[in-house]
């Protein structure tokens, strides 16, 4: 393949550029962000759970607490009446007397050990709040974390994006100058090799696999015509001759 001199040293540029693109990408893959972002969500998701799970008590108990209040009243309303009936003097029988103040007495005793439970549910229930309080504090704590890196890391794409669009029009407009058949090679030899697929000879040995080559591959090399597209022997790569070549 021949290409002319200008020609090939025009696909040094869009090389660099290419791997300036190369850099921007690795870049925009690589933002600290990233880590943090899947940090922060992996702790809100936990957070999350734990206040669910919080709410979740807390709701038991004040359906819990609601029971009891109504076992404490149901039993108070019907100590009322036992009361009532005691002190309007219509038992009069010793023995129905004996037994409804029996049972004035054991309702009294069943409704201090409902308020026990009301005071145990009602104890539970606060501690259950306060837990909601603090993980609902926690989850917009975190989650304002997230947003601030979210927006570090939209503004750094932002300007990544911007910069990667600005060497892609310029590798347009380089690329668009060199020869088809010289850059379809090249783009072959890109996608094979890692992302390198022209390289400079510079002090006879190749920037792109950083081997010097032999003296047999450096006779060949100077005694080519100046349009000839060389190779590398080691890595293949186009070889584009310059002044510090060392030829």
């Amino acid at each position: 393949m021949n290409a002319a001199p200008a020609d090939q040293i025009r696909l040094l540029d869009v090389q660099d550029l290419d791997v300036r693109l190369q850099q921007l990408a690795h870049k925009r893959r690589s933002l600290p962000e990233h880590a943090e972002i899947e940090s922060l969500t992996k702790d809100l998701t936990q957070l999350r759970d734990l206040l669910v799970a919080a709410q979740t008590e807390e709701s038991d108990c004040a359906r819990e607490q609601t029971k009891a209040e109504q076992d404490v009243d149901q039993v108070r309303q019907r100590a009322s009446r036992d009361q009532q009936r005691l002190d309007s003097g219509a038992v009069t029988s010793p023995k129905d007397l004996e037994n409804l103040q029996h049972e004035i007495a054991s309702l009294a005793k069943r409704q201090g050990d409902l308020e026990d439970v009301v005071l145990d549910v009602m104890e539970r229930r606060e501690s259950a709040q306060e837990r909601v309080a603090e993980l609902t504090e926690r989850v917009s704590s975190v989650q304002s974390k997230i947003d601030d890196a979210t927006a570090r890391r939209d503004a750094a794409f932002e300007s990544l994006d911007g910069e990667a669009a600005s060497v892609t029009k310029e590798r347009e407009v380089i690329a668009g100058a060199v020869p088809a058949d010289l850059l379809k090679l090249y783009e072959k030899l890109r996608e094979q090799q890692g992302g390198i697929g022209a390289a400079k000879l510079y002090q006879r040995t190749c920037q792109g696999c950083r081997q010097e080559l032999a003296i047999t591959d450096i006779n060949e090399i100077r005694a080519a015509a100046p349009d000839t597209v060389v190779r590398c022997e080691n890595c293949r790569r186009i070889l584009v001759r310059t002044s510090e070549s060392g030829l």
